[in-house]
């Protein structure tokens, strides 16, 4: 099952996520937590939120920080996977292929081929752009504008869609619904 966590700054998604997750596995089953977030260059805000992430997360569960969701997911298929998030995934994209004109629909492309391929319990956890104001430089709107059109390409390939907002879940697209 591939399921699709949107949500808020601090909404609560990524530990909606977490226990999803957790609850659809064997209590001891591993599970590859892939975190897509730059650590190099982050400030201390940045480093208290990784902290607080990797001290919620169960011993038994790998941490992988790699923004090449596409060759992660392809390299170990059947192991259940949470990817946090989509949004880290996708500015990576746009420092490598440019924020004002580079393309990045191969990249986009690639990663959701990988999504679809993927035959192991699968949770990916994304920002929602189309609950915040509209951003007033043109790298904020391009960001905005590729994240919503790659979510709602997610949404499609995903068996279920939630919303967190506020910690609670809103079901959008339940599972067993196309």
């Amino acid at each position: 099952m591939r399921t699709l966590v949107l949500g808020g700054i601090k909404s609560g998604k990524s530990q909606w996520a977490e226990a999803a997750i957790a609850e659809s596995l064997d209590p001891v089953e591993p599970v590859r937590y892939l975190a897509t977030g730059s650590v190099a260059e982050a400030d201390a805000g940045w480093l208290e939120r990784i902290a607080e992430h990797r001290a919620r997360r169960p011993e038994h569960w790998s941490t992988v920080e790699s923004d090449d969701i596409a060759a992660q997911l392809r390299e170990s298929p059947g192991v259940p996977t949470l990817v946090d998030d989509v949004g880290g995934w996708l500015a990576a994209v746009l420092d490598r292929r440019g924020w004002e004109y580079g393309s990045i629909s191969d990249d986009v492309d690639e990663m959701l081929a990988a999504v679809a391929a993927f035959d192991s319990p699968l949770v990916l956890v994304s920002p929602e752009v189309g609950l915040m104001v509209v951003p007033t430089t043109a790298s904020g709107r391009r960001f905005a504008d590729e994240l919503g059109t790659a979510n709602q390409r997610l949404a499609d390939l995903c068996d279920r869609v939630v919303l967190v907002v506020a910690g609670q879940p809103v079901q959008i697209k339940p599972s067993g619904t196309g």
